[in-house]
């Protein structure tokens, strides 16, 4: 058995043969300011083992993104728990798409696709995201 984690702390990696593997924390702000030594280091640990599974997470946030991210392996599922938030999506040919979620709503980020989001006041949201590979880019 397992103890209870913060997901919002501690992701979930949802891998082969149904697995959940909890992850490591994120590290400090201070110490990968993008996210991305965290998300390298999340693809080192699975990707040897040919699973391109998901990884789910919860993040609380009181500001727009500060960067675009792009997941190339897979489609991403955001649930916003709380608040309302305005994921902005870039479509091929660069146009913009706004999808205003709001407690209990969901979206898809299609593979491939850009994204960010803008937070009015505060919302939470749960990610379902094919993690591996994901790159991010400036606001």
């Amino acid at each position: 058995m397992s103890d209870a984690a913060s997901l919002a702390q501690t992701f979930i990696h949802l891998g082969l043969g149904a697995s959940a593997v909890p992850q490591p924390p994120l590290f400090p702000a201070s110490e990968d300011p993008t996210g991305m030594r965290w998300y390298d280091d999340y693809a080192a640990r699975h990707s040897s083992k040919g699973d391109t599974a998901w990884l789910v997470s919860a993040r609380t946030f009181t500001e727009g993104w500060p960067t675009w991210e792009m997941h190339p392996n897979g489609a991403e599922v955001v649930i916003c728990t709380q608040g309302e938030m305005v994921l902005i999506q870039e479509g091929p040919e660069d146009e913009l798409r706004e999808l205003t979620l709001r407690a209990g709503e969901y979206a898809i980020n299609p593979p491939g696709v850009w994204h960010i989001a803008n937070i009015a006041e505060r919302a939470t949201a749960i990610f379902i995201t094919a993690g591996e590979g994901t790159q991010i880019r400036p606001r």
